[in-house]
C-alpha cells in the first residue's frame, strides 16, 4: 500500500499515522517528510536523537519502544509523545528531565493487554495506584495523553480485537475517574501494519506503522 492510500484510509476515522521509521536511513524518512507526514517513530533513543539533529525541526518525534531512564535525558529537549510509560520510575525521570528542559513532555501510558508474557506496561490496578499517588501529584512536567498498547502477534483476529476492546475500556476507565476535566487525555494509541485496519475500527487514534511504508526492517 502507498502513502496516500493509507492517508486516505486513516482519514475516514481521524486516525493519525505514526510512520515507524527506526533503522531506516534519513533519505527514506524525507520521502515521507515531502509527501506530507510529519510524525515518526523511534525505538532507539541515541538512533532518534541523530536523527532529530539531521532532519527538519518541524517533525514530531514519538518515541516508542521500551524506555530505560539512563537514556530519557538523551531526548527530553525534544521528543514529542513518549508511548511507552510502563513504569512509575520512567514518569518521574521524564518529569525531572523535561522540568530542566523546561519543558512539558505528553506521555501515553503503556498497557499490557497481549497475553504473551514478553510484553511490558502497567495493568489497570497499578495504574490507578500510581493516579492516586502523592508522588503523580508532583509531576508537573508530563501531560497524560492517553494509553497505548500491543496487542498479541497472531492471526487470531478475533483476538486482537478482544486486546483492542480491552484497551479502549482502560483508557474509558481512566478518563472518567481521572481525566474527564482534561480534553488532552484523546489518545489511544494502537495498531500496526498487521492489525492497524482492526485497531482503527476499535478506535485506536495513533497507529504505528513501519513495514507498510517502509518495507522489511532492515
Amino acid at each position: 500500500m502507498n502513502f496516500k492510500e493509507l492517508q486516505q484510509q486513516l482519514a475516514q476515522t481521524n486516525t493519525r499515522l505514526i510512520a515507524v521509521s527506526k533503522t531506516k536511513p534519513n533519505e527514506q524518512i524525507m520521502e515521507l517528510y515531502e509527501l506530507g507526514q510529519r510524525d515518526f517513530g523511534e525505538n532507539r533513543v541515541q538512533e532518534m536523537a541523530d536523527k532529530y539533529e539531521a532532519l527538519p525541526k518541524d517533525i514530531r518525534w514519538h518515541f516508542i519502544g521500551h524506555l530505560q531512564t539512563n537514556k530519557v535525558k538523551y531526548m527530553a529537549d525534544f521528543v514529542h509523545l513518549v508511548h511507552s510509560v510502563d513504569r512509575q520510575k520512567v514518569l518521574k525521570e521524564i518529569n525531572k528531565r523535561a522540568k530542566q528542559s523546561g519543558r512539558v513532555i505528553g506521555c501515553l501510558l503503556q498497557f499490557h493487554i497481549a497475553e504473551e508474557e514478553s510484553k511490558f506496561g502497567f495493568d489497570l490496578p497499578e495504574a490507578k495506584a500510581m493516579l492516586e499517588g502523592a508522588a503523580f501529584q508532583n509531576f508537573e512536567h508530563v501531560r497524560i495523553c492517553g494509553v497505548m498498547g500491543m496487542a498479541t502477534f497472531t492471526d487470531d483476529q478475533d483476538k486482537v480485537r478482544r486486546e483492542f476492546q480491552a484497551l479502549h475500556r482502560i483508557f474509558d476507565t481512566l478518563r472518567e475517574a481521572y481525566f474527564s476535566d482534561q480534553p488532552h487525555f484523546k489518545e489511544i494509541s494502537m495498531g500496526m501494519s498487521g492489525d492497524y485496519l482492526l485497531a482503527q475500527e476499535e478506535g485506536s487514534t495513533m497507529v504505528r506503522i513501519g513495514s507498510l511504508l517502509f518495507g522489511p526492517r532492515n
